[in-house]
């Protein structure tokens, strides 16, 4: 098995909104594409004063609306988290040299793990989010709280160690930076780096490549069982159809 910190499924940080984001922009330029055709075809075959050409003309322009009122904030929202979850995965694929291994872009069927942290401190799960702040720890939704311990304890259940849940805010400015909101640590991008380095060591290198290959057998194990179940999905929708 491969312990050099790549990830076991192959994927980079910030691969899943990447192609997020990638997936959105191909859809609202097919759906633009689609309404220009055919807003063109019914002019030309209808003229322009016609009923049917005037309506596509205002399904055009109520796309357009609903495009730049939704959907392109949507589109700026996971291009930023693309951005925030490189920028927090170049940092820590920088600890690699000191023993540790970094698993980008996981999931495990109860969301996607942005990055899983082994090395000599432990074991981490990171949640990285991307607006700029400021951040009140006070404040931070439930939700997000819950997806990251949702988040270790998948992880424990996998390894059978104790995990600790980062929240990294890869821009945002953090009124109480490393405080700890029931049970999930929040911690500011710039001092990420120098908390994980100041955690006394508890892992030996046996351990921490006993973890990694846990998390790397669950991993594919689960992407496997998720292929076989759409497999089986597809192949149901074509008995049918046949």
């Amino acid at each position: 098995m491969h312990f050099v910190g790549s990830s076991p499924t192959g994927r980079s940080a910030g691969q899943h909104a990447r192609e997020t984001v990638t997936r959105l922009r191909l859809r609202t330029l097919v759906v633009l594409g689609v309404l220009a055709v055919a807003t063109a075809m019914l002019g030309r075959a209808f003229g322009l004063h016609d009923p049917r050409f005037v309506a596509s003309e205002l399904a055009l322009l109520v796309c357009m609306f609903v495009i730049s009122r939704y959907v392109l904030p949507l589109v700026e929202r996971r291009e930023r988290g693309a951005k925030g979850e490189e920028q927090v995965g170049g940092l820590l694929e920088g600890l690699l040299g000191d023993g540790w291994l970094v698993i980008h872009d996981a999931s495990l069927g109860r969301g996607n793990v942005d990055h899983i942290l082994i090395g000599p401190a432990g074991v981490f799960t990171v949640e990285t989010k991307s607006h700029p702040g400021p951040v009140r720890v006070g404040r931070i939704h439930g939700a997000t709280l819950r997806q990251a311990q949702a988040q270790r304890k998948a992880i424990e259940a996998v390894t059978g160690m104790s995990v600790e849940a980062l929240i990294v805010f890869s821009r945002a400015w953090v009124d109480r930076p490393l405080a700890n909101r029931k049970g999930v640590r929040v911690v500011p991008g710039r001092m990420l780096l120098g908390y994980l380095s100041r955690r006394q060591a508890m892992l030996s290198r046996q351990e921490i490549e006993r973890a990694h290959g846990l998390v790397a057998q669950a991993l594919i194990s689960h992407n496997a069982a998720s292929e076989s179940s759409w497999l089986s999905r597809l192949q149901a929708r074509g008995a049918r159809a046949a």
